[in-house]
């Protein structure tokens, strides 16, 4: 195991290699740079996310509107190529794309991300400060998902053809087929004040006297204000997690072992959750670490956007319209690198839950 463990720890160097190459290859040909950005702001254009959002990020941005005002303002009559050049040498596009892509590879491989072009604060403290969000609603999300999906789904293979596992699926389908945003704004209208109940805060993570509260009330108010973006975020995760749950109960039931057991005289319950259970349940806790990445990573910024919370997936949002290379590309190889990770640990999952599984003897 520790060779193979080994050989997949030297695949993830190639591998994010080439995920990061091919990202920078591609935004070499978007318009817009975070030169072309700067000097919009300059010239009196302001920040493009805020344009975009009807907000500014930038807090000199007001100043240099009411400075294009005035007719002598120099962005009034365009910029000097002296400053142009300047910005770019500040930027570093004065040098050619592949040393500015080794250079970069080089800090990266030193964990040295750099500092937002727009925001003065260092790209992993940007991050440190979007995470609790995230980790919030990826942590919550994959709990519940699998405290309900996995008892659902061995019920659904026990009653298997039944009245019970028909409804039930039609159920978890409708909710699958739902999207994450649609179903966000139902809940902000009928339980956050929109036109019925007013029983959950309409935005945040907190209150405003968060620092003021008790322990105990502290955690209530985290709990009171997570409970309906975590229910928007989990709400597709059901029907994959039930499902597989129940094919994979099923193909353990009609197994030899399951029918000699039964032939035995042992009580039903002991041969679903002393026999069938750990096999069936293989494939299912062994993925966690990926599903959790999957609703860590992916599908947060409408949520986000709709419960007013400050993540990772809005400043990934913000940081791609407004061309923050450093806070793209830094988020992009923290994560890519964590996600090839956590393949590694799904593989161990595997090996602890079953110790017959021998992936050097497959690969050999």
């Amino acid at each position: 195991m520790g060779a193979y463990i080994f050989r997949r720890l030297m695949l993830i160097i190639p591998t994010l290699l080439g995920i990061m190459l091919i990202n920078f290859a591609l935004v070499q040909f978007v318009p817009g740079g975070p030169v072309e950005q700067a000097i919009a702001r300059a010239q009196g254009g302001g920040d493009v996310f805020g344009a975009f959002a009807g907000t500014n990020n930038d807090a000199g941005a007001d100043e240099l509107n009411a400075a294009s005002e005035n007719s002598n303002y120099v962005g009034a009559r365009g910029l000097p190529p002296e400053f142009i050049e300047e910005l770019e040498r500040e930027f570093g596009f004065d040098k050619p794309p592949v040393q500015r892509f080794l250079n970069m590879i080089w800090n990266y491989m030193r964990f040295d991300f750099g500092e937002s072009y727009f925001r003065s604060i260092s790209v992993i403290d940007l991050i440190k400060e979007k995470l609790p969000v995230s980790i919030t609603l990826g942590l919550w999300s994959t709990l519940i998902a699998y405290l309900v999906s996995i008892p659902l789904g061995i019920r659904k293979a026990v009653k298997d053809g039944t009245s019970f596992d028909t409804w039930t699926s039609g159920a978890i389908i409708a909710a699958y087929a739902i999207p994450g945003f649609l179903f966000a704004i139902l809940l902000l209208v009928l339980f956050a004040g929109g036109s019925y109940w007013q029983l959950f805060p309409l935005r945040g993570l907190t209150s405003d006297n968060f620092d003021q509260l008790s322990p105990l009330g502290k955690v209530a108010d985290y709990f009171w204000h997570i409970t309906l973006p975590v229910l928007a975020s989990t709400i597709s995760a059901f029907a994959t997690l039930t499902l597989l749950t129940k094919n994979s109960f099923l193909d353990e039931i009609k197994k030899q072992y399951v029918i000699t057991a039964r032939a035995k005289g042992l009580p039903e319950r002991r041969v679903l959750y002393g026999h069938v259970f750990r096999n069936a349940m293989l494939i299912v806790i062994a993925g966690f670490p990926a599903v959790f990445i999957g609703v860590f990573f992916g599908g947060s910024l409408i949520i986000e956007t709709i419960f007013s919370l400050d993540g990772l997936g809005r400043l990934g949002f913000e940081a791609a319209v407004a061309r923050d290379y450093p806070v793209v590309f830094g988020t992009l190889f923290i994560f890519g690198l964590i996600g090839l990770i956590v393949g590694i640990l799904s593989d161990l999952m595997y090996v602890l839950v079953d110790p017959r599984i021998d992936f050097e003897r497959r690969e050999g």
